[in-house]
């Protein structure tokens, strides 16, 4: 049976490889981190779907990509390392409670563990064995993969989500270095699946969950919220990657819903942001406020409520050794798909979540322009009133609160 399932399987990664190869090419222009202009296209890691629940979630990720559409792989890291990411957010690197960061995605990744130790290997951070059992039981640091229902009967691969899991793990140890990562593989991409994925992530001891796929809105969705509504447990999720619009569950009011900029560092310590153009945002149409958020302009949940990096013309450095359109190694990749396990990086590091708290809520109660960096330019569209889709002084849509300075507002 397990030969059918993984012949299936590389019958369906060859289907998304070829898919990805001339859907959704857009060219930007920004800065890299050394201040110099850049031309860069970026696409889709997991073209389709992500339009209404019956298509199942997204994955929030764009590659880089070169003029004819295809993944520019590279053998060095080319893009923004553990360093970088550090520099511009928090120069903690360490927490001193254990943490678990749990990374829900759907699929598998069948060398995720290997890669990485090849990624930490590159940048000199701690090497995370594979846990000997439960994570949560674990004395010390460990990763852990199991699937949807905390076993070990993987789901098949997936070309693009392995792409997208190789981020969130890797970026998320990048983050916090000596907390455990979990990594829990949904079936599929459905809503059920990753919301039981979600579930096991809980029950697994996750102290941190990272979410980064995502639908457009649709009537329903707020059944979903329960697997989301876990006081004590900082749940995030990325905002879309299709500039103004809403998508869930970053709407859900129980996570906190992760925007993107286009970041710049110059000089190794100068950092600079604006609202990234594909970031989404705005005003749900299902979701009611939470009573934490006070903007004016929208009477139900507005989205974003804090941002990172998400512009993949600065996005981050990843390896991946499953075949993406036909390459493996270093990539260049983006969208509010880095943002997501970078903000639950930043939780995990603070560790402060009491028990009976919304995590969601934390950036609005602790805020400050000395424990987040306030983006004021920037826009991901045309809308009113438009401060829900461009950076302006105080809370926008893109953006939120604005991005880490430090551990002070999480």
């Amino acid at each position: 049976m397990n030969i059918y399932k993984n012949i299936l399987g590389g019958f369906l990664s060859l289907a998304i490889i070829f898919s990805t190869l001339s859907v959704g090419v857009v060219s930007v222009s920004a800065d890299n981190t050394f201040g110099q202009s850049v031309a860069e296209s970026h696409k889709p890691v997991c073209p389709g779907g992500g339009q209404q629940e019956h298509d199942g979630a997204r994955c929030h990720a764009r590659v880089v990509a070169d003029k004819n559409g295809a993944p520019v792989k590279s053998t060095k890291p080319n893009g923004l390392s553990p360093q970088d990411l550090h520099t511009a957010y928090t120069a903690t690197i360490t927490t001193s409670k254990k943490q678990i960061i749990a990374i829900v995605d759907a699929y598998d990744h069948p060398t995720i563990a290997s890669d990485l130790t090849t990624y930490s290997k590159q940048f000199n951070l701690p090497i995370l064995p594979v846990c000997s059992g439960p994570v949560a039981a674990s004395a010390f640091p460990c990763f852990s993969k199991i699937d949807q229902r905390g076993g070990t009967a993987y789901p098949i691969a997936n070309a693009g989500w392995a792409l997208e899991i190789a981020m969130d793990v890797e970026v998320a140890h990048a983050m916090c270095q000596n907390c455990s990562i979990l990594l829990v593989e949904a079936d599929d991409n459905g809503f059920n699946a990753l919301a039981e994925a979600v579930d096991q992530a809980v029950a697994s001891g996750a102290t941190v969950i990272s979410n980064s796929w995502g639908a457009g809105e649709f009537s329903t969705q707020s059944t979903f919220n329960s697997h989301f509504n876990h006081p004590g447990i900082a749940i995030v999720a990325s905002s879309g990657d299709s500039g103004y619009g809403v998508q869930y569950p970053a709407a859900s009011p129980y996570v906190t819903s992760v925007g993107g900029t286009t970041l710049t560092i110059k000089n190794s310590s100068q950092v600079n942001e604006v609202a990234w153009s594909g970031a989404g945002s705005g005003c749900s149409a299902y979701e009611v406020k939470p009573s934490w958020q006070h903007d004016t302009g929208c009477i139900n949940r507005t989205v974003a409520d804090v941002s990172a990096v998400a512009d993949p013309a600065t996005g981050a450095a990843v390896y991946n050794s499953v075949k993406y359109s036909g390459q493996t190694g270093w990539f260049k990749v983006g969208g509010t798909s880095l943002a997501a396990p970078i903000i639950a990086g930043v939780y995990a590091l603070a560790a402060d979540v009491p028990t009976t708290v919304q995590a969601a809520s934390l950036p609005y109660t602790k805020y400050s322009l000395s424990t987040l960096r306030d983006i004021v330019s920037g826009s991901n569209g045309v809308c009113n009133p438009t401060y829900l889709c461009s950076g302006v002084t105080g809370f926008d849509g893109p953006t939120g609160l604005g991005t880490p300075k430090g551990l002070g507002a999480f």
